[in-house]
């Protein structure tokens, strides 16, 4: 039997995390980890309670939407609020931490940054990770883990149908094809 990886079993509670966000600009998921122990997980939305950006839209201003709490302040909000401590922690983030976010990383005692997907990196962001000796890592989660990419196969097998519908192939065995996606998309469906 061939156990899952560390890094891609935390890369993918970070990309289940993300499922949970309610920013229509970007799902981003973190978990932080010690000791190979879950010790928290965010997900970028609103306040407790407050607007969602799904149901109200962002709030933007200069480009950022205020109303997000970022998936990384999130996680280290709920270490500080239930007092688990994040001294020598690693957090898994499904996108590169922003600036602030890096700083509240390094704050928070965490050492060890992993990441699976570029995005907007800032360099002044891996100048501080080397100055606070914290180590940064891009670990992509094998998509064969979590599958990431359900709605466009789900429609790149229906485009496929239409186009053999339309090729002319036999309507017994495009049913037949119908029923078989079908089952294998049921529970996406």
């Amino acid at each position: 039997m061939n156990r899952i990886e560390w890094d891609q079993y935390f890369m993918a509670q970070s990309h289940l995390l993300a499922l949970r966000s309610t920013c229509t600009r970007l799902a981003v998921g973190a978990t932080i980890v010690r000791d190979k122990r879950i010790i928290a997980g965010g997900y970028n939305g609103s306040i407790a309670g407050g607007t969602h950006c799904i149901d109200e839209g962002c709030y933007v201003i200069d480009n950022h939407c205020v109303r997000t709490i970022h998936a990384e302040m999130n996680a280290i909000l709920q270490c500080a609020k239930f007092g688990v401590p994040t001294q020598n922690a690693e957090i898994y983030v499904t996108h590169f931490p922003c600036l602030q976010c890096c700083k509240a990383i390094i704050q928070a005692g965490i050492k060890v940054v992993y990441y699976a997907i570029d995005y907007k990196n800032h360099p002044y962001a891996m100048e501080l990770y080397s100055q606070a000796d914290v180590k940064v890592e891009q670990v992509e989660l094998d998509e064969m883990i979590i599958d990431l990419k359900t709605k466009e196969k789900i429609q790149f097998v229906a485009d496929l149908l239409i186009k053999l519908t339309e090729a002319g192939a036999d309507a017994k065995e495009i049913t037949a094809l119908h029923e078989q996606a079908n089952k294998l998309f049921s529970s996406y469906v």
